[in-house]
């Protein structure tokens, strides 16, 4: 897989925009924790036929509106991460859920019945594709506002902007 690179200017700061075959496979504000190491490697792209779509969703949401995501995403994870990511994804624009919520989901679909809230804000933490899958939108379990990759400035100033917080 070739992933290639391009940037975005956002008002909460740059951010990485990954993609590979027709597809995004990451959205990172520079350098937030787990910002992928191998990105200064990665090609520098400006006409991928994905990232004018990406583009004008992140236009869109950072306008205040909730734009359909009409772009394929290909986030690389674990299958457990894979069925986190795919949770956050039916978070709806303006709504939070917590991290015990996700775990309870999840464990209704496991073999053994049981998923750890601390597993899945892991798996939260290293979404690759922030913003489109919304991991800004999972709180702790008492309304706090914890672990955003993107800095929990980002994460309230997210929240704010979809009327959430």
């Amino acid at each position: 897989m070739t992933i290639r690179k391009a940037h975005y200017q956002s008002g909460l700061g740059t951010i990485l925009a990954a993609v590979s075959d027709g597809a995004v496979t990451g959205l990172w504000f520079e350098g937030q924790r787990y910002f992928p190491a191998a990105a200064a490697a990665w090609d520098e792209v400006q006409d991928d036929p994905v990232l004018p779509k990406l583009f004008n969703w992140l236009d869109g949401y950072f306008a205040g509106d909730n734009p359909a995501v009409d772009f394929p995403l290909a986030p690389q994870g674990t299958p457990f991460q894979q069925r986190v990511w795919s949770v956050l994804r039916d978070i709806r624009y303006g709504e939070i859920t917590t991290y015990g919520a996700i775990a309870t989901s999840i464990a209704a679909q496991s073999p053994n019945g049981r998923t750890s809230a601390r597993a899945v804000g892991g798996a939260v933490g290293h979404n690759p594709i922030s913003l489109v899958i919304p991991c800004h939108r999972v709180i702790g379990s008492t309304g706090s506002l914890t672990g955003y990759a993107g800095g929990l400035d980002r994460k309230t100033a997210l929240l704010q902007l979809e009327g959430g917080r």
